[in-house]
């Protein structure tokens, strides 16, 4: 009898050989022996609802005629004097981009639109093509939310349509995007734009222009999505700006101003800051920095307080100079309400959050709700001109800082400009703030750590030209950010990590940060799991569950998920909750998978007994941190001779997500998947490794010598091809050796996964 008590597949060939003595012949039969080790349960579950046949792109009938709906009055809500320009994509880009592979748009772009070089003169020009790119490819993947033979619903003054994912933003709606239906079967150009009233969960609320009408309740639409142009054309706007300084693009070791003698000497308002001399020398040099200075970087890896950091500083210049005026940016609204929150000490007299109108109230927290202004209608506006420049500080999205440009405040109103978490911003975006507003005096503080997570770009073609590169890393890339030259001038690198016990700290920090972080959590917090049964070794808070499982996808969606991994995840949830020692709730646990699958059905096997935990990708976790992180690295594969390490990993295997993932757990961090897999590429190989070494691997065995050093080249991928091939060969050289009997055969879309950045 065979027993197994460790999640996973199995899988192996049994032989059987005959041999007639009399006759002299032998002959063999072959069966393949496959075996699941699970719940029987949660594989009836979640498994596929229909066989995995990718989506046949449809002819898309072009938009001829369209007409147009009845805007919200969010649109009118703030009253703008400076226009932004259209910028439709040129002829010449969409044709580039119309045929052919990517090396060959790749080639095209180079000889025909591109500058030879990024510089002050070709700068305009070389971004404004990256985001026509970028745009290109972005009205391509909206077309895979189209909608065919739904329903609208008339209610109230609105039509209500369904719309699945919404809530996930798959596809993401905001309050004035144009939504275009027109009735199933007429393949015509003509269509309806209904223009999005309300959003609520998974409903749209839209209103069409007067004549459109539906009388017939049971009547069927085909809808398309309308891609938001406005943070694309606020971008254009910036780039169109004369205002090029070469101090701020690109700047040089000519351009670094002395600092005055009588220095402002910091007295912290955080108390935390007292003990952590770079954190006060990166504040110093913000404070005492002569207007017109190149930009300051605040280089934060993972658990600094990057964030902390900037807040001081904001503290501090208005300490040393009440007059000063400081726009505080960051990528997404849920960075820059962290800023705002942690500044409401200023009061709302000094403060003000600025939200785009199409933010839904019930996204802003509660406490921050006294520092905005909403126009009688209830959607987020401007207090008047007038007033605006009164507030010492106003915290936006780097989308919504155009808002200043776009009343007609004038340049140089702001002292400084603050961008934190600018590694996530594509460089365009952070140009809405510095190329709208700066002057030859404004300071411009940029937060990050180009080690994580960058902006997400769609396009291969637009990260090829590396858009995905973020103006913080093109200026840390530049010599006078060099870490020790730069230190306390140009840039400051914070090393105190108070996240994460030492354990967990120890991979990335070597791996990506010079060594050079120091574990300085409370060890009340990094220490909470030692001891606990769930580890393999007592004082090692990492675990590896190696297993093997299988990578599925199902319907026409082309994202994978992995049913024994997910069994697996569950279990360590239900073990973490059920020991009560350890006390752990809902918000204490992190779940991170690469695919949307995976997140959708690890949700759905939680349902019933941790609802409440956030199960989503590295990107929806950079910037947080949670007690502990369970990773679901989702791929495995038994096809030894198929195997490529682009096509087997995907995105797996990429160190920036990597890097995000592993770090944002305190006390535990659990990984599972499978190693044969992850071994293929050198990153994971070495983790691996170094997880294998102190004794925290669980599951199947290790399959190489985790002593042996990785070659850093890779090609692990290959060899494993190489090896299944000379398997293969073994095998067919056995069996024609043989009489065979009956011998069974051997068993023979990416974008789906990226997020959308935000629009507002």
């Amino acid at each position: 009898m065979l027993k197994q008590t460790l999640r996973g597949r199995y899988e192996d060939w049994i032989e059987i050989t005959f041999e007639d003595i009399t006759l002299g012949h032998r002959f063999i039969f072959v069966r393949s022996l496959k075996a699941i080790v699970g719940s029987k349960a949660d594989h009836e579950s979640l498994k596929p609802i229909a066989p995995y046949v990718p989506q046949e792109a449809r002819k898309r009938a072009p938009e001829t005629d369209v007409l147009p709906g009845d805007p919200p009055p969010a649109t009118n809500a703030i009253k703008w004097v400076a226009s932004l320009p259209k910028a439709p994509i040129p002829a010449s880009i969409s044709s580039i981009l119309s045929t052919g592979s990517v090396s060959d748009m790749i080639m095209k772009l180079k000889r025909i639109v591109l500058p030879e070089s990024l510089n002050l003169d070709s700068y305009s020009v070389h971004f404004k093509s990256l985001i026509w790119v970028e745009e290109n490819r972005m009205e391509h993947d909206l077309h895979i939310y189209d909608m065919y033979n739904s329903l609208l619903v008339f209610k109230g003054a609105s039509y209500r349509l369904e719309v699945p994912g919404l809530a996930e933003k798959r596809p993401s709606v905001l309050i004035g995007d144009s939504i275009l239906v027109q009735r199933h079967g007429a393949n015509s150009g003509k269509w309806f734009e209904g223009r999005v009233h309300y959003v609520h969960k998974e409903i749209v609320g839209l209103m069409f222009h007067k004549s459109f009408s539906n009388p017939d309740k049971n009547q069927r639409f085909d809808v398309r999505f309308k891609l938001n142009r406005h943070p694309l054309r606020r971008q254009h706007q910036a780039l169109s700006s004369t205002f090029t300084p070469e101090h701020l693009l690109f700047p040089l070791q000519l351009h670094v101003h002395t600092r005055a003698e009588d220095a402002t000497v910091i007295t912290p308002h955080n108390r935390m800051l007292a003990n952590n001399s770079r954190q006060l020398d990166a504040v110093s040099a913000i404070v005492n920095n002569p207007p017109g200075s190149v930009p300051f970087v605040v280089f934060g890896p993972p658990g600094t307080g990057k964030t902390v950091t900037i807040v001081e500083s904001i503290l501090q210049v208005l300490d040393a100079n009440p007059q000063a005026r400081i726009l505080a940016c960051a990528p997404s609204n849920s960075a820059a309400d962290l800023i705002a929150s942690r500044l409401m000490s200023l009061g709302t007299a000094k403060l003000f959050r600025l939200y785009a109108p199409s933010r839904v109230k019930e996204k802003v927290p509660d406490e921050l709700l006294p520092f905005t202004r909403t126009n009688p209608g209830g959607y987020f506006t401007l207090p008047e001109k007038s007033v605006l420049p009164q507030y010492s500080v106003i915290v936006t999205t780097c989308v919504s800082a155009a808002f200043a440009h776009g009343i007609g405040m004038k340049r140089g109103h702001f002292s400084h400009i603050f961008v934190d978490e600018a590694g996530h911003a594509t460089e365009p975006e952070v140009m809405i703030a510095v190329k709208t507003m700066a002057d030859m005096s404004t300071n411009i503080v940029l937060s990050g750590d180009p080690k994580q997570l960058g902006p997400i770009i769609r396009s291969a073609v637009a990260r090829h030209f590396q858009l995905d590169i973020s103006y913080l890393e093109r200026l840390m890339d530049r010599e006078i950010y060099d870490t020790r030259r730069g230190h306390g001038v140009t840039i400051v690198k914070l090393t105190k990590n108070y996240r994460s016990h030492n354990a967990i700290l120890k991979y990335p920090n070597e791996r990506f940060y010079a060594n050079e972080l120091e574990p300085c959590a409370d060890k009340k917090r990094t220490d909470f799991f030692l001891g606990s049964p769930l580890l393999v070794s007592s004082k090692f808070p990492i675990i590896f569950h190696a297993m093997a499982g299988k990578d599925d996808r199902e319907a026409s969606s082309p994202s994978f998920f992995n049913i024994e991994e997910i069994s697996q995840v569950k279990a360590y949830v239900e073990a973490l909750r059920a020991d009560r020692r350890f006390g752990v709730s809902d918000q204490d646990i992190g779940i991170i998978a690469p695919y949307h699958a995976q997140c959708v059905k690890i949700r759905t096997s939680l349902k019933k007994i941790a609802e409440d935990i956030k199960v989503g990708s590295v990107e929806e976790f950079q910037g947080q941190e949670r007690r502990v992180i369970i990773i679901s690295t989702v791929r495995s594969s038994r096809d030894f001779v198929e195997y490529d390490l682009r096509h087997t990993l995907g995105f797996v295997a990429n160190p920036r997500r990597f890097n995000v993932a592993v770090t944002r757990a305190q006390a535990l961090l659990i990984v599972v998947g499978d190693p044969l897999v992850l071994s293929l590429d050198p990153l994971w190989r070495s983790f691996l490794n170094y997880v294998h070494i102190n004794k925290g691997w669980k599951g199947v065995s290790i399959t190489w010598d985790p002593l042996e050093p990785v070659r850093e080249d890779g090609g692990y991928d290959a060899e494993l091809r190489e090896q299944g091939l000379a398997d293969m060969n073994e095998f067919t050289r056995r069996m024609e050796s043989l009489a065979l009997g009956n011998v069974d055969d051997i068993d023979g879309a990416e974008d789906v996964d990226r997020p959308w950045r935000e629009a507002e």
